[in-house]
């Protein structure tokens, strides 16, 4: 396995890899997201066009098997600035780790580690003094939550992050097996760097 911070030419030609990345790893619990292409190439138009922002790949081999991206906060202010209303925090110092998707059968190995000391050491670079992410909240009940799933509390928490009361932010997007759009909440976890 090879993880790299890709920029420039290369970063731009993994962008279609990565909206099929996406697309894939998404669709699982606890997203369940009914995603397509020309959507995810609009929403990772900003990796092309922010100086800010990176993207971290995980190869086998040649091929794109996991991505982790972000970018400094203020990309993303139409999204997060209610979020973050009342933290006392502003955009300018949060790096925001977007996304890491990882296929599943090179979970397990150390790379979604190295998907977040990438991008940590990036937004120290950026000056930034903190990161943050969100995460999807679904009700415990929830008929598609599979009884093996494990949430990734006990890892994030390894990596010094902690839920940031009161910073949830709203999207909407299609359930797998759903015929309209819903909204759903995302919990906000930050951390200092």
């Amino acid at each position: 396995m090879r993880v790299e911070v890709l920029t420039g030419a290369a970063l731009d030609a993994a962008l279609d890899d990565v909206a099929g990345l996406r697309i894939a790893v998404f669709r699982d619990w606890p997203y369940l997201y009914d995603g397509d292409l020309a959507y995810e190439r609009d929403y990772l138009e900003v990796y092309r066009t922010s100086p800010g922002a990176v993207l971290v790949g995980a190869f086998a081999g040649t091929r794109l098997v996991g991505a982790a991206t972000g970018t400094p906060m203020e990309d993303h202010a139409s999204d997060f600035a209610e979020a973050f209303a009342g933290s006392g925090l502003e955009l300018s110092t949060i790096f925001y780790n977007a996304e890491s998707v990882l296929l599943p059968e090179y979970r397990g190995q150390g790379i979604g580690h190295r998907f977040f000391d990438l991008r940590e050491a990036h937004a120290r670079d950026l000056g930034r003094t903190h990161a943050a992410f969100c995460g999807v909240q679904r009700p415990m009940d929830h008929p598609a939550r599979p009884a093996s799933y494990r949430p990734l509390d006990a890892f994030w928490r390894k990596r010094g992050y902690e839920k940031l009361d009161g910073a949830v932010a709203h999207f909407h997007w299609k359930d797998v097996g759903d015929s309209e759009q819903t909204d759903h909440p995302l919990q906000f976890w930050i951390r200092r760097l």
